[in-house]
């Protein structure tokens, strides 16, 4: 008999994963209020009882979502990879990885929304304790040795950084496929990128 896997896993974390994804996609196509308990067991083709073996509430599996899914596990590692002689060339690849990664996953954006409409972004700190222990000492490391950043401040460059980055997504989303997408650059990722680390205003000499 082959040996299992050591990282395969439980019955029991599968389940809870069918549990939010089924709960994930309901909440995408309905809303969070406009969601029951009773429909995600049905999607998750779960008993309802089946459902309160593994949370205790709908905002419980809410939170789940949000942690779980949060795209971050999959750009830290990428993140950490990134390359560049200088603090232009790092942020510059760090923002354009992150960017790629969180286009992959479109419904997380909408799950975001979600989170800012119907919770008022309370589920927020759940994000910060979980990611900023993570990514903050890449931020501070950079700081102290990249000396041609202005922002010396590891906790304002981290912030501009993923604001940066969930700026862009959103601005993609609104803008769609309308005519003003067509008077951007061939480049519009890169563009945005630039604005961050240049700004807008020339250079006063």
């Amino acid at each position: 008999m082959p040996e299992k896997a050591k990282d395969a896993p439980t019955k029991g974390e599968t389940t809870r994963l069918a549990i939010e994804d089924a709960a994930a996609e309901l909440f995408i196509k309905n809303g969070y209020h406009a969601t029951s308990m009773r429909e995600i067991a049905e999607h998750a083709g779960l008993a309802l009882g089946g459902i309160y073996n593994h949370f205790k509430s709908k905002d419980e599996i809410f939170e789940a979502i949000v942690v779980d899914k949060h795209p971050y596990k999959k750009i830290m590692p990428l993140i950490l990879e990134a390359q560049g002689e200088t603090a232009e060339e790092f942020l510059r690849n760090a923002a354009l990885i992150s960017m790629n990664e969180i286009k992959k996953q479109p419904d997380y954006i909408n799950l975001m929304f979600i989170e800012l409409v119907e919770f008022r972004g309370q589920h927020g700190k759940l994000i910060v304790l979980e990611v900023a222990p993570k990514i903050l000492p890449i931020f501070e490391k950079l700081v102290k040795a990249r000396k041609e950043l202005r922002v010396t401040n590891p906790a304002v460059l981290a912030r501009s950084f993923f604001g940066l980055v969930v700026s862009y997504m959103i601005t993609d989303i609104i803008l769609g496929d309308t005519p003003l997408r067509k008077l951007l650059p061939s480049d519009p990722m890169g563009a945005y990128v630039d604005i961050f680390l240049y700004g807008v205003l020339k250079e006063i000499k």
